[in-house]
């Protein structure tokens, strides 16, 4: 029977698997140029590391099963817990701050869509033991970097709060407690005025509180830009925001302040519907979107006090975000700008007698070993067959042996953008690249 890939499984054969080697190996440039070191984990976790985590809820999501000595493990959904359990072992002697990325497949039971599939690869940026808003700024700096990078530049923008900010409002409104109230402003651009109303009501907001709250919210639909976010803070604070709330307003302003000076004005909003989750981020809170397709979440992240304590590690600041490679595809895909594979080829040798194969081979080699990315025909084709595969590997030129006009000991190099011939020494095929 022929062997189909699982239903939210994907083969990505090439051109595609080229692609997204390239995309990762951009990001992984630019997460080291930002002065993070890469960590790698393993695929298979105790299942309980999701747990301290997440709680039971996980086991929805997760890959789980025993293994032969019985013990609960899962697929890693998410490399976060696996980093925390890394960190607690070197807390002792890891030197502040840690910088560190990872770039791993992880695994999910979720009912595959646009967007989502069962096995995907995420790439996370996680900082640990800075205390301020200094850690965000650097995130949100470096994510820019990274975005830029694989060809996102002008396609995003990046969503901001913190949730001091949004508990705030729910006391100041009335919620009875903030995990519903979070739930509610979680869905306020997904649903209608009469749902949220409803959500409202669920949280314990009701009546003229919670009119005046839509509106409140329903102000700047598409976020508070920089030149407007002190107005905008000052009349949240003329409201009667608690000090709690006043702490989560100052840290807002000097994190804006910060990425103004790391040139992301024209890219940075503050949205206090933004609040990521229930339980886990304690404070700053953001979501990078797409500027077009209806603002569609690229990632998220944000500041986790508390997780190294869960893991019984000294207390320990931390932040972090992670970036899916199923949103970027669609992202990068819509707007024309996925590579078109592997690199191109540098050079492809050709040869106009298969006689001569064993010289191309050589000569390949040579060029492999001088740093470029060389390669030749190994089915004995005719030379134009030879310079169509040279075209279709995108080679940016090709070296022609056994051509009747080049002289002793030189060969043939034509330029397969301009089409331009020259002759060259041999000796100096792999110099004039």
């Amino acid at each position: 029977m022929p062997a189909n890939v699982l239903r939210g499984f994907r083969d990505y054969p090439p051109p595609e698997g080229g692609a997204r080697s390239e995309i990762r190996r951009r990001m992984r440039a630019a997460a080291r140029r930002c002065g993070y070191q890469e960590l790698e984990t393993p695929s298979v976790e105790l299942f309980e590391l999701y747990q301290t985590k997440s709680g039971e809820g996980i086991a929805a999501q997760a890959w789980m099963f025993h293994d032969k000595g019985d013990r609960p493990v899962a697929l890693v959904p998410e490399t976060t817990p696996s980093l925390a359990r890394v960190f607690v072992e070197r807390a002792k002697s890891e030197p502040m701050p840690v910088k560190w990325f990872t770039l791993a497949k992880t695994w999910r039971y979720e009912e595959p869509q646009t967007g989502r599939t069962r096995e995907f690869t995420q790439f996370n940026l996680d900082i640990l033991g800075v205390p301020g808003v200094e850690a965000e700024a650097d995130l949100l700096a470096s994510a820019a970097l990274v975005l830029d990078e694989v060809g996102a530049a002008g396609l995003y923008a990046f969503r901001i709060n913190d949730r001091a900010i949004s508990e705030g409002l729910g006391r100041l409104f009335g919620a009875a407690q903030p995990h519903p109230f979070f739930r509610a402003v979680d869905q306020f651009h997904k649903i209608s005025a009469a749902e949220f109303t409803a959500e409202l009501g669920s949280a314990g907001i009701r009546g003229p509180a919670a009119q005046e709250l839509q509106e409140l919210l329903a102000a700047s639909p598409a976020g508070v830009a920089p030149p407007d976010l002190d107005r905008y803070l000052d009349a949240l604070v003329a409201r009667g925001l608690d000090a709690r709330a006043l702490e989560g307003v100052a840290r807002v302003r000097a994190l804006f302040g910060l990425l103004d000076r790391a040139g992301l004005g024209d890219r940075i909003v503050f949205d206090p519907t933004v609040v990521r989750g229930l339980a886990y981020y304690t404070s700053t809170v953001f979501e990078a979107y797409a500027r077009t397709d209806g603002g569609r979440s690229i990632f998220g992240g944000g500041r986790y006090d508390h997780l190294i304590e869960l893991f019984e590690g000294p207390p320990t600041p931390a932040a972090g975000l992670a970036i899916g490679d199923q949103t970027l595809e669609l992202l990068l895909k819509r707007a024309d700008r996925w590579p078109d594979g592997e690199p191109p080829l540098d050079t492809y040798v050709v040869v106009v007698d298969p006689s001569r194969l064993p010289e191309a081979v050589g000569l390949v080699e040579e060029l492999r070993r001088s740093g470029l990315s060389a390669d030749c025909d190994l089915l004995g084709r005719s030379m134009s067959r030879q310079l169509k595969e040279a075209a279709r590997r995108r080679s940016r030129r090709a070296l022609i042996l056994g051509l009747r006009e080049a002289g002793p000991g030189m060969i043939v190099e034509r330029d397969l953008a301009s089409g331009a011939q020259r002759e060259l020494p041999r000796s100096e095929a792999a110099r004039s690249a």
